[in-house]
């Protein structure tokens, strides 16, 4: 998926030589696909198409809504589990892949490890909600570090704000607090009033929150594909940018059939150019020798990581599948 989200990348006009690269002279397609309509046509109109499958009903817990701030033996349980949450969240959130996902199941299971009473998580243990909401807040907030300081997003959300900060010009990376103090700053200071205003909306409004999850799914489908819709054509006001999302629906939706994840495809067809560009310049300088890679200590040693990374990734798969290769033939 990653590769393929690199060759989609390329298409379009080469930055170095101005040359085209499969257009197939399809006007639409000099200035190169878009961002947007490919992930909404990956992520909204796929996803519907895979939902209409199905047949799907809310079930909607039903309980009081009296209670609802926390009380003194309440925060006495969750405070350890919420600082807790805070450091695995914070540098999760940074490494690539990372995110509010994988930081809320660590901290979920390191509360269940460090818990006098493990049975009770899953059936309404304080620490067990306020160890992982903590550490997904504190993930998506560690992301932005990477993308703001270094231009790398770690996950798909970060792709797209990555993608987003591209289209108006902006180039992410470590003259960006410099060069644009107001943005980054407006960032940060976006994250103290989100949470304020998640507090003032929430709490109040709850019960009507959940009468949203009792909308039905028929009338639901139409309201997402509608903003999709809306969305690519007011991208550009051109309805080449609705077909395009429309093809890339379709593939989401096959994608989503054959088990591929659309994430390492936003995620390389964001970088893809960016790797590209800085591969070809770094040629250039080299005047066409590869060994410029290896020979720079920095280079050498991020591609010593990257060759790591991957290969404890790929070692244990390789290993689990002869295990169960050689127990299938025992048998």
């Amino acid at each position: 998926m990653a590769s393929l989200g690199i060759f989609v990348g390329t298409v379009g006009t080469d930055a170095i030589s101005g040359m085209e690269r499969f257009t197939l002279n399809i006007p639409i397609l000099v200035d190169g696909i878009g961002l947007l309509p490919v992930a909404m046509g990956l992520f909204g109109i796929g996803e519907v198409l895979v939902n209409v499958e199905l047949t799907l009903k809310a079930d909607v817990f039903e309980t009081s809504l009296k209670r609802l701030l926390p009380n003194l033996d309440d925060w006495k349980r969750s405070i350890m589990p919420i600082l807790r949450g805070s450091v695995i969240g914070f540098f999760l959130g940074i490494l690539p892949g990372g995110g509010g996902l994988i930081s809320s199941f660590a901290s979920y299971t390191t509360e269940v490890k460090l818990s006098k009473h493990p049975e009770e998580f899953g059936k309404g243990a304080i620490e067990g909600v306020a160890g992982p909401e903590t550490a997904n807040n504190a993930g998506a907030g560690g992301a932005f570090i990477p993308l703001f300081t270094l231009g790398l997003p770690t996950n798909v959300i970060m792709a797209l704000l990555l993608g987003a900060m591209m289209l108006h010009g902006l180039q992410p990376g470590p003259q960006m607090i410099m060069k644009h103090p107001d943005l980054f700053w407006g960032v940060v200071a976006s994250m103290y009033i989100g949470n304020a205003m998640l507090l003032i909306l929430n709490l109040p409004l709850i019960g009507l929150w959940v009468q949203v999850l009792k909308i039905p799914y028929h009338l639901l489908f139409p309201i997402i594909i509608f903003f999709c819709l809306v969305g690519a054509f007011s991208l550009n006001n051109n309805v080449d940018e609705i077909t395009i999302m429309i093809i890339f629906g379709v593939l989401g939706y096959l994608f989503k059939k054959f088990s591929y994840p659309g994430a390492p495809f936003i995620m390389a067809m964001v970088l893809g150019p960016m790797m590209e560009r800085a591969l070809r310049q770094s040629l250039i300088m080299s005047l066409g020798s590869g060994w410029i890679f290896i020979t720079r200590p920095i280079s050498l040693v991020t591609l010593l990581i990257a060759f790591s990374l991957l290969a404890s990734t790929i070692l244990p798969a390789i290993k689990k599948k002869r295990q169960v290769l050689a127990e299938s033939s025992d048998d």
